[in-house]
This record gives structure tokens, sequence and C-alpha cells, in this order.
């Protein structure tokens, strides 16, 4: 007898049984087999802790299962530390209304995510809101979209702006903070106040994602120990060079993967440069 998982779940059988004979005996309606973190493409014997989901398309599943379908395209044991993160979020607008879908979307733990703002038409070149939710504070509607991305994501909302007085009630217990304001005043101060309050913390902020400068000049560095910094460093927000859906996105994108590089103690990829 082997020992797998079966959408999570422990589970024995025979020895020399297929992934397709076990879709037969267990879930014949499934539409799409996944082995080990990967799309069956042929048939092949099971061995002792693979791992199989099998997913029955345009059915919706309940929030347990959901985490599990999530999860599969994950390799196994990554997902684990993913789902431990606490990460939050100073300012959602195009920056981090996009990292925080992109999180939910890997099944992040916890988020907290913190903006006094409202949403307005004209955020809708670049953010993540919907014209539907124009008027609602930006942290209600975000925690609305998560949830129909992800309900087992925990959002934890503060529809208030972030100033010394708040900042350790609000992050103090994070693990990563994704700074993402506009002004370049308030990007400096959280930056210098975080990482002085919290040393042992990851802080990734972003400077320089305006306009429609090529897509490669945005980068993430390490800048220190525990701060790193994604954008081109250079490109700020001016009368022909806009905030745009394209470069924030990169930027955003490059924040998330931070995030996640940090959270899995990956470090710093080869082509990062580390600042002195």
């Amino acid at each position: 007898m082997l020992n797998i998982k079966l959408n999570e779940i422990p589970l024995k059988i025979e020895n020399g049984l297929s992934a397709l004979q076990l879709r037969q005996i267990k879930m014949p309606s499934a539409d799409l087999v996944i082995l080990n973190g990967f799309p069956l493409q042929q048939d092949c014997s099971l061995q002792e802790g693979d791992q199989v989901v099998m997913i029955q398309r345009g059915k919706i599943p309940d929030p347990d299962e959901l985490e599990t379908l999530l999860a599969a395209r994950h390799s196994p044991g990554i997902q684990q530390k993913i789902k431990s993160g606490r990460v939050g979020i100073a300012g959602i607008g195009g920056l981090g209304s996009s990292v925080a879908v992109a999180l939910a979307r890997i099944g992040i733990g916890e988020l907290h995510i913190a903006d006094f703002d409202i949403v307005e038409p004209s955020n809708l070149n670049r953010q993540h809101y919907f014209i539907d939710q124009i008027g609602m504070p930006k942290v209600a509607a975000l925690n609305a979209t998560i949830e129909r991305i992800n309900p087992k994501v925990n959002v934890i909302g503060y529809a208030e702006k972030i100033t010394q007085d708040n900042l350790e009630r609000i992050f103090g217990q994070v693990d990563i903070l994704v700074e993402a304001f506009d002004s370049a005043s308030e990007k400096t101060w959280l930056t210098n106040s975080f990482l002085r309050r919290f040393p042992d913390k990851v802080l990734i902020a972003a400077s320089g994602v305006a306009g429609y400068e090529p897509s490669n000049s945005i980068r993430t560095r390490k800048i220190s120990e525990h701060f790193y910094l994604c954008g081109d460093g250079i490109t700020a927000a001016a009368p022909g060079c806009g905030l745009m859906a394209p470069r924030v996105g990169i930027a955003a994108h490059h924040q998330a993967n931070a995030v996640l590089r940090a959270l899995l103690d990956l470090g710093v990829d080869e082509q990062e440069d580390l600042c002195s």
C-alpha cells in the first residue's frame, strides 16, 4: 500500500495504481488532475507521498476545498510557508491593491491593509477596483474583492490615515510591510520610522513607477539587510508622465514577488543589485 494525499486528505492506495485510475475510482467527473503541483499530461503510476488534486470545472467549492485547489498549483511544502505569512500594506492604491490581490491569489495567511481614502473614478486607470465600488472606502472595497478571490485570507482593514502614533498599532504584528504610498515625503517617513522601530522586520518599498518607460527598467534592489526597493528609482508622476496601470502593475508584482521570496527565505535574486 502507498500513502498519498487526494485533495489534501491522506489516502492509502494499492501499489501500481495510476493517476487516471484513481480519478475513475474517486472522482470520475474531474476535468483536471494535478500531480505534485503540475497538471497531469499523461497517465503514470502513483508513488509514495504523491499529492493529487482533482478539479471539476464549473463547480464552486466550499472555502476549505477552494484553498486546497488554489494551493495545488504550488509545489508541495511551499503553501504552508505562504499561509503562515502576515503582511501589511501601507496604502492600497495602484501599488497596494495590486500587491494585495496577488498575495490573496497565492493564499497568503493574513493581510493588514490601511488607507483612509475612498474609491474615485480616476483610480480605475490603475487601481484594483471596479465601477460599482466608486464611493466605497478602499479598505471595504478591497476586502470584498479578496473575499471573492480567496475567502480563507484573513484581511484586517484600517480605514484611517497612517501616522507615527498608530504605526505600531496597525503594523506591529506583521512580518513584512509593503510601502505603497504616492507621496515621496510619506514614503520617506514611513520607511525611516518602520526600519527604526522594527529593525528585524522586512520592508518592501517602491520608487519610480510612473509613465511608460521600458518594462525592464523596473527592478528590485536590496538596500539593506531588511529593506528592498522596487521600481526604476527615477520616474515620478508629473505632467505628461502619469501613473498608468502597466508600469504600476509591474512594480506591484515586483513587490509581491519580493514578499513571496522573503516568506520562503530565498534572499535576493542574482539579477538584483546589493546597494552600498
